[in-house]
């Protein structure tokens, strides 16, 4: 049975190595070389790198029997553009959803822009943990208060450089990050206000928020966009299911 997985998420690795295990047949879908390299080689497992048009992913699940988008939760473009080539290609469609966080005592904003407006007017370091699509929205702050965090590639630096971000305080580094490193890292660069997305336990916020409380820093939350779906274990299951029903109707076509 073949599995088309958009993913480029720590749960998406999970789910393939998963069902790899389990014998499924697989085309795993991330955007970028960093994508790639983390999700490594499985046995029965093709990965695909770079964006996809709804015409390219209509071919890819032309011949699939499910399709798992277990993309980022805050990529809702991402998500709508999958499920559409899914209803389009005919192919049921599973979302895996990352659960929330709790965020009591955090600055809720409705978006990276929202927030360097409520930075604008408030001092001190900013360390910037959205990844380095958002940076642009932070161009209006003096970049010398600005300290990102981002994934060490060039697309990453590039995109502090465009802001003017100087060279000393890019941080370019790939998680997981636990609260001790978090709270180094806060404490060296004297950070004030420490902006993120709400990725869940995967995506290492409780330890951005722990970091925070324990130093001090004000933690601004990008709110998480609304996400429908199911939860990892339930996502494995009903994918494992689908790989017995089909190895079952198989075996019964083999026979004499």
């Amino acid at each position: 049975m073949h599995i088309v997985i958009f993913g480029g998420t720590t749960e998406g690795r999970e789910l393939s190595e998963r069902l790899a295990a389990a014998g499924a047949e697989l085309t795993v879908c991330v955007l970028t070389d960093y994508g790639e390299e983390t999700q490594g080689e499985l046995p029965g497992v093709k990965t695909h790198v770079g964006a996809l048009s709804a015409e390219e992913k209509q071919r890819l699940l032309s011949d699939a029997a499910l399709c798992v988008d277990a993309t980022h939760p805050y990529a809702t473009h991402v998500s709508a553009s999958v499920k559409a080539a899914c209803e389009s290609a005919s192919v049921p469609y599973l979302r895996l959803r990352r659960p929330a966080s709790q965020t009591e005592g955090a600055v809720v904003v409705e978006d990276a822009a929202a927030a360097a407006a409520y930075l604008r007017e408030r001092p001190g370091n900013v360390l910037l943990t959205t990844g380095a699509k958002e940076l642009s929205a932070f161009r209006a702050l003096d970049p010398e208060r600005l300290y990102p965090r981002v994934l060490p590639s060039r697309a990453g630096i590039e995109a502090c450089e465009a802001l003017g971000i100087p060279h000393r305080n890019i941080l370019a580094m790939q998680g997981p990050f636990s609260r001790e490193m978090n709270t180094a890292m806060i404490r060296q660069y004297a950070i004030r206000w420490l902006v993120t997305k709400d990725g869940g336990a995967a995506g290492g916020f409780p330890e951005k928020a722990e970091a925070a409380k324990e130093t001090g820093a004000g933690l601004i939350v990008l709110r998480r966009p609304g996400d429908q779906g199911e939860d990892f274990a339930r996502v494995l299951d009903l994918c494992l299911t689908r790989l017995r029903v089909d190895n079952s109707e198989n075996e019964k076509g083999e026979k004499p």
